[in-house]
């Protein structure tokens, strides 16, 4: 079951829960998780922030281990408009168009949203890799241990044990990255 898309039209529309997963391997990488938390905040309410992950590269493998998160976000911006809000904000933090699985600042994917399916030439909701990448699941599964894939039904939590998933390791809960840039407290 789909649920209609949400304008940005304030108060008109309930907000939908969307996941999105964010990632980088280039410069101050807890700097850039930190910028674009803050950039998704005008996009909508951040509700919850995961661990942050260190994981190997996926695809093109001699570049360094990227640092991961997932969020969960209650919006009102239809899908195209968060991938927008999304892409602009990758932009400001200096990502660029490159090959495949290159090295990046960030890069902020839609991972889930509510339950809708989205199939355009722009966008796949699910992500189609979704079900593939540790550094996805293991995030997912620790913000809703029973959150399901709206396409085939599994709980990804069940996943997390599939042969083949790349290395992840936690590295520091990601809810620090809320914080303001100057705090020193490192708790």
């Amino acid at each position: 079951m789909s649920s209609a898309w949400r304008t940005a039209t304030a108060g008109s529309e309930p907000a939908v829960h969307a996941y999105l997963g964010l990632g980088t391997n280039l410069g101050d990488r807890e700097a850039n998780l930190h910028d674009a938390l803050r950039g998704l905040a005008g996009l909508g309410s951040i509700e919850a922030v995961s661990t942050v992950y260190a994981s190997e590269p996926v695809g093109y493998r001699d570049q360094p281990d990227f640092w991961n998160l997932a969020i969960r976000m209650a919006t009102t911006l239809a899908p195209p408009e968060l991938l927008a809000g999304a892409k602009r904000i990758e932009a400001e933090l200096g990502r660029r168009p490159s090959f495949r699985n290159a090295p990046r600042p960030i890069d902020i994917d839609i991972l889930l949203y509510g339950d809708d399916v989205v199939a355009s030439d722009a966008l796949q909701i699910p992500h189609p890799r979704l079900l593939e990448r540790a550094f996805v699941l293991r995030p997912l599964a620790e913000l809703d241990p029973g959150l399901r894939h709206p396409v085939t039904g599994e709980r990804l939590a069940d996943r997390l044990h599939a042969p083949g998933l790349e290395r992840t390791e936690p590295l520091f809960p990601g809810a620090r990255l809320l914080r303001p840039a100057d705090s020193d407290d490192d708790a």
